[in-house]
């Protein structure tokens, strides 16, 4: 099968649809098919890979980490897809992209999905500040089930996202597969390597965060945990890596928590070894969002057999539950701080979960297994279409 992804993200830009994209496509490959991605161009950013057409880009209004497609531009690749012969359109990016793939779905007859990687309803109000929170969240549900409701079939990363879809009232037919974890997270790494490269003190029992520096990851909340075990616990230290708007902000509040010596910052790490190293290093990983559509971050973690303490609501839920490598805490910065520190101070009970979360991944959540489950979607959504057009055809 040929496929065409299109997203108006994709790396240099780090974030969960770019590590879904290449994880897909490197997999997808893997079974013997062919993946081919229209994204934007970025500043400053030479693009080599064959398989990509860069599109021209402008940013983002509140935004300054993202980038739109020319519109314009786009329409100058339709004579280039018509000559490539895709099977399926596979949109990633509800802006740019998604009206591209509609009217590529049109022209030329081929079925249209999308993947709905983002909570918009929790998002969007921190990106326009001046729309009131109570109608951007209308307003992201009403452009939620109108585009859903626009294409042949809707990938959702875990079954409480697709609970929400279903309440906004998108009515085409939706599967759940999440982002699997890469084998190079697999393999366990040298957490000392890390350590020493970085210089983090060897006795230190670091809570690690990684991901976007935003308002919606609830970063703020992993201050008042460190802060609350810091009174007791003077050998612990947050790193938090990664970087995002909300950069500036974060930093104020570590100094306004006066817990600058208990939290330790870094920018994003290369993934193919230096992230998994860090996810060695750390001794638990930690995680607040509430918003996440199924979070890829704690997983990885638990490849590398570092136990998770995560707040679980919305995709988290789906991720993690107790005992089998992550423990599930309470939005309450008591019981999240009560599940670290047993995970910190119970030697025992830590190499269980350590081990927990190692097969609990290894067992569940590999990528490969997930392409195979998406490339089962990708031939129920071709024969639903071809059936839609053959009925069509026997009413002329």
């Amino acid at each position: 099968m040929k496929i065409l992804f299109i997203s108006d993200v994709y790396y240099p830009r780090i974030n969960g649809v770019s590590t879904s994209i290449k994880s897909f496509k490197e997999n997808l490959e893997q079974l013997g098919h062919e993946v081919r991605l229209i994204a934007p161009e970025y500043n400053n950013h030479l693009c080599s890979e064959k398989w990509i057409k860069r599109v021209p880009s402008f940013q983002v209004p509140y935004d300054p980490e993202d980038r739109l497609m020319n519109y314009f531009e786009l329409k100058k690749l339709k004579k280039w897809v018509e000559s490539e012969k895709f099977d399926l359109i596979h949109i990633h990016t509800p802006f740019m992209a998604h009206y591209f793939g509609l009217n590529l779905r049109k022209t030329l007859s081929i079925p249209c999905i999308e993947t709905y990687h983002t909570f918009f309803e929790d998002y969007l109000h921190h990106y326009i500040p001046w729309l009131p929170e109570k109608f951007g969240r209308r307003f992201a549900r009403w452009i939620s089930r109108r585009q859903c409701n626009s294409v042949d079939g809707v990938v959702v990363p875990s079954k409480p996202m697709l609970d929400v879809l279903t309440q906004y009232g998108i009515d085409k037919t939706m599967s759940v597969i999440p982002t699997g974890i890469d084998e190079h997270f697999l393999t366990k790494r040298n957490s000392d390597v890390f350590k020493l490269n970085y210089q983090l003190q060897m006795n230190k029992k670091i809570l690690l965060y990684v991901g976007r520096v935003a308002k919606e990851k609830n970063i703020e909340f992993l201050l008042h945990v460190v802060k609350n075990l810091s009174k007791e616990y003077k050998d612990i230290l947050l790193l938090i890596t990664g970087e995002g708007p909300a950069d500036k902000d974060l930093n104020l509040k570590i100094k306004e928590f006066g817990i600058h010596e208990f939290v330790k910052r870094l920018p994003y790490l290369d993934q193919r070894n230096e992230l998994p190293q860090c996810y060695s290093a750390a001794d638990v990983f930690v995680f607040s969002s509430k918003s996440e559509t199924q979070g890829i971050v704690p997983l990885e973690a638990m490849a590398q057999g570092t136990p998770v303490v995560a707040i679980a609501e919305m995709g988290i839920k789906s991720v993690i539950s107790n005992n089998n490598g992550a423990l599930a805490s309470k939005d309450s910065v008591k019981d999240f701080s009560e599940k670290v520190e047993k995970l910190l101070v119970n030697k025992k009970f830590y190499e269980e979960q350590s081990n927990k979360a190692i097969d609990y991944v290894k067992n569940n959540w590999t990528a490969i297994k997930q392409a195979e489950k998406v490339m089962m979607f990708y031939s129920e959504i071709i024969n639903n279409f071809k059936k839609d057009e053959l009925f069509l055809l026997s009413k002329t």
